[in-house]
């Protein structure tokens, strides 16, 4: 005590800021950076939860280079974020644009957007299943049949399914990326629209000119934020394909689900553990890649 009281103001508030800082530091030290480093060392180990640990060297990261089905869930997981992030971007922007401009039940529209992304994964991902299932049980089957077009296999087919899945996994993030893209349309200041007005600029050099250059930073955390999603992609896959997980011939499953089942279903921890640090750099690899890209000249 006799040190802090010696101490001048400034010096106190540096103490006391460490202070309250400690407390994060500590939380993600515990809970973010030590499991981090953990899951790192079990990749060179072989562990089947139960047993003692082994030290296996670079045999999982083997295993993983020259395992055929990591390489088509390496592809699937890639086709997820190429077709998923740009669709949901330009989706989006479309709708909080014109959602922007809208006066009637405004309120009332932008809930109806936001509720899917306050509703369950799972709930969502079971409903869609319904929506896929064949007649006389599935809604789209049923719909197509009444106009007389053959029934299409949504769920079961090597070519259909990853859209078929794709498409509810965007749809329920588009609330969040229209309520962020007109908070970005918001924050724009309308003197650049007035002058644009008086000088006559017509609506579309308004929008390439003035409109998507000022929504550069919130692009970049639009993009960056759907990327991780869908690079993180489970939660619908395992909940509409439950009878055949990953679909037909591995046809959907990402690099988080082939995680689960080689961790609490083969119980390789190792192995997961190796899938998982190759998750998390080709997330960083690809959210550096983007925020370089997309960054302000």
């Amino acid at each position: 005590m006799t040190v802090y009281r010696n101490l001048t103001i400034r010096q106190k508030q540096i103490v006391w800021a460490w202070a309250f800082l400690a407390v994060p530091v500590l939380f993600y030290s515990v809970i973010r950076f030590y499991p981090t480093g953990n899951a790192v060392v079990i990749s060179f180990q072989d562990w089947n939860l139960l047993g003692s640990r082994t030290w296996a060297g670079l045999d999982n990261y083997t295993k993983l280079l020259s395992d055929p089905e990591f390489w088509q869930v390496f592809r699937n997981t890639f086709v997820y974020l190429l077709l998923g992030t740009p669709i949901s971007l330009v989706v989006s922007f479309v709708i909080a644009y014109h959602l922007d401009k809208t006066r009637f039940l405004h309120g009332f529209l932008r809930m109806l957007y936001f509720l899917p992304f306050m509703t369950s994964a799972v709930a969502m991902a079971w409903v869609w299943r319904w929506f896929y299932q064949p007649v006389p049980i599935g809604l789209f089957n049923n719909a197509l049949a009444s106009v007389g077009i053959p029934q299409i296999n949504f769920l079961n087919s090597t070519t259909n399914a990853l859209p078929s899945i794709l498409a509810p996994a965007i749809w329920a993030g588009l609330g969040f990326q229209v309520i962020i893209f007109m908070a970005g349309l918001r924050a724009i200041p309308r003197s650049y629209y007035e002058a644009a007005r008086i000088d006559g600029v017509s609506s579309w050099t308004v929008l390439w000119e003035i409109t998507l250059p000022l929504l550069r930073p919130t692009i970049v955390f639009i993009v960056v934020f759907s990327s991780i999603g869908f690079l993180r992609i489970f939660d619908h896959v395992f909940n509409m394909t439950t009878n055949n997980p990953g679909g037909p011939l591995n046809s959907t499953k990402p690099l988080v689900l082939m995680i689960y089942q080689s961790a609490f279903q083969d119980f390789d921890m190792g192995y997961a553990a190796a899938q998982t640090v190759v998750l998390f750099l080709v997330l960083l690899a690809v959210s550096l890649l983007q925020l370089r890209l997309l960054r302000d000249r």
